[in-house]
């Protein structure tokens, strides 16, 4: 990663954390969880604002302050870092919003008060709704199944969505507890990132306000909007490749190691493209090319810890399993075409 010659104060603490805390643990979360208290140093951090509006008491950061971010946590401990990272789609959510639920939580968020979790990938599953919205009692009332929550136990407030009778796509916030209509199952036992506390949401007649909402919009805007987020490559992977670069020495790792110089300039470069929906093929092929890279950095690790590699502390392994995690981490059908396309050949 390049570093400039003043890194913001942000990144700064980014790696101060992840040098001090998150890296010399990140064995022992992995087999025992994210513990509160690596939330908690990240709350006082002030990392859980990066992309608040600083009048709300958040840092404004720039896109590139937040991609470095993002590099150094999942780098350092993807679990931890997966739980964080989905306090920010909430906080920018409400940025962009307007109504009683902006006022009552971009505050607390911005400043680290809350954690907030999301449940919204199920929204990919469309024309299957998973999750329906109805009007109930002057409130909306949400009934079907999250498959996936992670950070259960760790965050206090959830975006919850689902999609309405109307065909709009439907995000609101409430609590993230059991309470009536909403049961958690108990956490899954995953492959890779069993850490982040990932459980699924039973929904049966929850009921929450009209103040709740945060964003009602036809189905297709909010898909073709997602669609152009998740063509681009996450952070994370060029975070895991490169500390999976650092585990090899230098002859294995310096081909490996320009082309992710490369890759990451030219993905992040069409990501920053002032006309998003241009250049889409071109960013999917980037983007499974990054993934491709990640498992050939996290293999050769592998490879190059030999027998100790299988050992479930094994950094290398740990490494490899987080990359397999991301793989499929914020997949929608454009994206898994591609990449499936591209291991065919």
């Amino acid at each position: 990663m390049t570093i400039a010659p003043h890194p913001h104060p942000l990144v700064v603490s980014a790696r101060r954390l992840a040098d001090d805390l998150l890296a010399p643990h990140a064995e022992r979360v992995d087999q025992e969880g994210v513990p509160a208290t690596h939330l908690e140093a990240i709350r006082r951090s002030g990392l859980l604002g990066l992309n608040a509006p600083e009048e709300h008491g958040g840092a404004a950061a720039s896109v590139p302050v937040a991609r470095e971010v993002a590099e150094i946590l999942a780098g350092a401990c993807c679990s931890t870092w997966f739980v964080q990272t989905q306090h920010h789609t909430p906080v920018i959510t409400l940025s962009k919003s307007e109504g009683p639920v902006r006022d009552r939580l971009l505050g607390p968020l911005a400043r680290g008060e809350l954690l907030s979790g999301v449940a919204y990938a199920h929204l990919r599953a469309y024309p299957r709704t998973p999750v329906r919205v109805t009007r109930e009692r002057g409130g909306l009332r949400f009934d079907g199944t999250v498959p996936w929550y992670t950070g259960w136990g760790l965050n206090d407030v959830m975006l919850l969505a689902g999609v309405t009778d109307t065909d709009e796509a439907l995000f609101a916030f409430t609590e993230a507890r059991e309470q009536p209509g909403l049961r958690a199952s108990p956490p899954m036992r995953l492959a890779a990132l069993t850490a982040a506390r990932t459980v699924s949401l039973e929904l049966d007649g929850l009921w929450l306000p009209e103040e709740a909402v945060v964003v009602r919009q036809p189905y297709e805007r909010w898909a073709a909007a997602d669609r152009t987020k998740t063509a681009n490559t996450s952070p994370a992977v060029f975070g895991v490749t490169e500390t999976a670069l650092a585990l090899l020495d230098d002859t294995t790792a310096e081909p490996l190691r320009a082309r992710l110089t490369d890759l990451r300039a030219r993905a992040y470069a069409l990501a920053d493209h002032p006309a998003p929906e241009e250049h889409r093929e071109e960013r999917l092929t980037l983007r499974t090319q990054a993934y491709e890279l990640m498992r050939a950095a996290t293999t050769a690790a592998v490879v190059a810890g030999g027998g100790r590699s299988l050992v479930l502390t094994s950094k290398a392994q740990r490494l490899a399993r987080e990359a397999l995690f991301l793989l499929v981490q914020g997949q929608t059908t454009e994206s898994r075409t591609a990449h499936l396309k591209a291991l065919a050949g």
